[in-house]
């Protein structure tokens, strides 16, 4: 008899099949016992009927609780009233193991408890569709960079130096020096980006922020494509490229997920070329006109970033924000030495950004000015003052938070359940 996953039961109809999971709920009715089966691409329903079976067959069926593994052998059959459109009849049932009481049952628990049983509670419907969105995400993200010729290059965890500022630094001892868990790829994408000319790296990234909001984590994973030979316009032309291709695979292969989610796909199918563009001397001008108290040369805060981006259907960029709030490797823009060349894309429906980039300070004099005005150690960036040594050209490139792309994807409220473990202020367990 041959062993298949739910996912393919459709191709099994009226045949005889074997699946192998876990329980995930059982009703019962005199002669018969309904038990949910989910084996990681989906759940079925098995049909256990008295008459079919042997009395120590019957019995066990209604003596498995819930999460408990076992094999179920059976026939395919046509049911319309389930999901998947199939149910299976049941032959024969072999227990694997008997799970202990569940802690997690179908009354309604708080987050702190869900949190501290994170590693039961993926197992259950909605955060395996979420994380089944991220799934589709990753995957679009590594496909649309190789269909676009870029070369992954890996960038490491360890670094010397702060890069997106010091006060977020995780720091570690490193056989007796000072390291720090990274910030970001960025610096090093850049140096891969001077060797194959684009290139980009995927992989967790930290930062110390003593932040409870729902859109901060302390570990989380971006996306850092880098491009020579690339300015302000082309940065934001592949970002709104990569959200589009982004988009457009999730909505395609993630329906189940999404309609689980209760997620109206509506204003994902909305979201066309091209993207708004406004500046933020624009951006400004739009929240003052809305009666937000805001100054020219703050930064945005996320009742900013909802704010501008309830003013449109699809992502919005904001570009050209006050160099004094960006970072020191951002290159002034040469028509206003107050301005960086620097981009961000803000989700609408209220998740804020999901894409911070801009244009690369290229000049190494100009850099190893910005390196002193930032107080940062000049002998851990002598690495990074080489690739303006040994030809330097513009470049651009930018970090997608795939959290926050998850979470706008998915119409999720907090960040949290975006990522299989998340590591907040207050949680590191399990």
């Amino acid at each position: 008899m041959e062993h298949v996953t739910i996912a393919d039961i459709a191709n099994f109809d009226e045949k005889e099949v074997e699946l192998r999971g876990w329980l995930y709920n059982r009703r019962s009715s005199g002669k018969l016992h309904f038990l949910q089966l989910r084996d990681g691409t989906g759940v079925i329903q098995c049909v256990a009927f008295k008459g079919d079976l042997t009395e120590d067959v019957f019995r066990l069926c209604g003596e498995l609780t819930q999460e408990s593994a076992f094999t179920v052998r059976g026939t395919v059959r046509r049911d319309e009233r389930s999901s998947l459109g199939y149910e299976i009849g049941v032959r024969a049932i072999d227990a694997v193991s008997a799970a202990q009481e569940y802690p997690i049952s179908p009354k309604e628990h708080g987050v702190a408890f869900l949190m501290e049983h994170r590693h039961l509670w993926l197992r259950s419907s909605r955060t395996h569709a979420i994380l089944r969105v991220r799934g589709q995400v990753l995957e679009a993200c590594r496909a649309f960079m190789s269909e676009g010729g870029f070369t992954l290059i890996d960038a490491p965890i360890l670094t010397p130096a702060a890069c997106e500022g010091t006060t977020t630094l995780f720091e570690t001892d490193y056989f007796g020096h000072t390291a720090y868990l990274s910030q970001s790829g960025q610096l090093y994408m850049e140096a891969a980006a001077m060797a194959f000319g684009k290139a980009y790296c995927l992989g967790p990234t930290f930062r110390a922020e003593k932040s409870k909001t729902r859109r901060h984590l302390s570990e989380f994973w971006m996306m850092e494509p880098e491009m020579a030979y690339c300015d302000l316009d082309g940065d934001m032309d592949l970002a709104e490229d990569l959200i589009m291709y982004v988009v457009a695979r999730v909505l395609d292969r993630c329906e189940a997920e999404l309609q689980l989610l209760e997620r109206d796909p509506g204003p994902l199918r909305k979201i066309a070329k091209p993207f708004p563009r406004i500046t933020y001397t624009e951006a400004v001008e739009r929240l003052v006109g809305q009666g937000v108290d805001f100054q020219w040369g703050q930064d945005l805060g996320g009742e900013d970033e909802t704010t501008l981006a309830d003013c449109f259907e699809t992502p919005v960029l904001v570009h050209r924000y006050p160099a004094a709030i960006k970072a020191f490797y951002m290159k002034r823009d040469p028509t206003d030495a107050r301005l960086a060349l620097c981009v961000d894309m803000l989700a609408p429906e209220g998740y804020g950004e999901i894409i911070g980039g801009g244009q690369r300070e290229d000049d190494l004099q100009t850099l190893e000015s910005k390196l002193d005005e930032h107080k940062l150690p000049r002998q851990a960036f002598e690495w990074y003052l080489d690739l303006r040594r040994y030809g330097s050209v513009p470049h651009a490139g930018f970090g997608m938070g795939i959290e926050r792309v998850v979470s706008w994807l998915c119409g999720v409220n907090h960040l949290r359940e975006t990522i299989p473990f998340p590591r907040t202020l207050q949680r590191i367990y399990p």
